[in-house]
């Protein structure tokens, strides 16, 4: 059984950094793309930042240099730092998996990011 597990949502000021926690089981990251999306309310489930097996990494416009994502193969962990934190980043933070073979995704159950002084 697939499970994605988020951690380290919560409030932070605007310009603060926070890190995301996800930690996957049941799978064997080689085979996956892991990424972090995000939703705001009202608004699609946009993507934030990838990472393949090999460590190629992409990032939307909005969060290029301010947010970095890596990952743990040994430990099954993905990450997402997220520094200088804007009023426009808060909402829920969802890790994806996606298994390269055969394009199937899993989700985990998100995690909350506000940013409010």
């Amino acid at each position: 059984q697939v499970q994605l597990v988020e951690s380290g949502g919560g409030l932070v000021q605007p310009g603060g950094s926070l890190r995301l926690s996800c930690a996957g089981s049941g799978i064997i990251f080689s085979f996956y793309v892991m990424g972090w999306y995000r939703q705001a309310p009202g608004k699609q489930r946009d993507l934030v930042a990838s990472i393949t097996s090999g460590g190629t990494t992409n990032y939307a416009d909005s969060v290029k240099g301010r947010f970095t994502i890596s990952k743990v193969t040994g430990k099954n962990t993905v990450y997402l730092q997220m520094n200088s934190l804007k009023p426009e980043d808060p909402a829920v933070y969802y890790c994806n998996a996606r298994d390269v073979r055969t394009g199937y995704e899993y989700w985990g159950q998100g995690t909350q990011l506000t940013v409010s002084s």
